[in-house]
């Protein structure tokens, strides 16, 4: 058998509530519903904008990285000690370009410089200018059409081209370079250079 319990009785001092008016109970459901949505809403909110600002943020990058043709300025110190391409001081007209893929990764950098800049240029190459062959385009059509960089033949309008390629073992780079003179004073430098990954 069972004991049952005996009800305890309210207190009495407590008074007991008047039953719930209908403006009561609409605003508290009010109340309840504008929590929720605050609770709810709010973080969803926040995760849609978020979202849409990272898609941004992709599509911004994917613009930048997808772009052909070089860019205005100096390749950064990283870039020019893993491709081996010592740009020497002075030169203007700086431009790059880098391309990477799972096969080959390239660097293309074109500067305008002095002779005395061309000299270390080679000699930081670890190159002697000797092996300069004139009318030697040694960077290939497929690399101008990426950097819009168009070669003439010798004794063209464009001046005379002089053009090597330093050879290196993996993992080291190698470079094609042409040389411009058609400015004898101040020659204009392309390099291609390419690493296997």
């Amino acid at each position: 058998m069972n004991p049952t319990l005996p009800r305890q009785a309210a207190p009495p001092d407590e008074p007991s509530r008047p039953p719930e008016n209908r403006g009561h109970r609409i605003r508290r459901r009010a109340i309840t519903l504008l929590i929720i949505v605050l609770l709810i809403g709010v973080p969803a909110g926040y995760l849609v904008i978020s979202a849409n600002q990272s898609r941004q943020s992709g599509r911004d990058k994917e613009d930048k990285y997808s772009a052909t043709g070089l860019t205005e300025g100096w390749p950064s110190k990283v870039q020019r000690r893993l491709y081996q391409v010592p740009v020497p001081h002075p030169a203007n007209k700086v431009a790059y370009y880098e391309t990477n893929n799972w096969k080959t990764s390239r660097l293309y950098v074109q500067f305008q410089t002095t002779h005395a800049g061309v000299d270390a240029f080679f000699k930081q190459m670890g190159v002697d200018q000797v092996d300069l062959k004139k009318g030697d385009i040694t960077i290939s059509s497929r690399d101008q059409e990426i950097t819009g960089w168009k070669f003439s033949g010798p004794g063209s309008r464009g001046g005379d081209y002089f053009g090597l390629v330093h050879r290196q073992k993996n993992p080291k780079p190698t470079q094609d370079v042409v040389v411009n003179t058609a400015n004898p004073d101040y020659p204009m430098v392309y390099v291609v250079s390419r690493a296997i990954p």
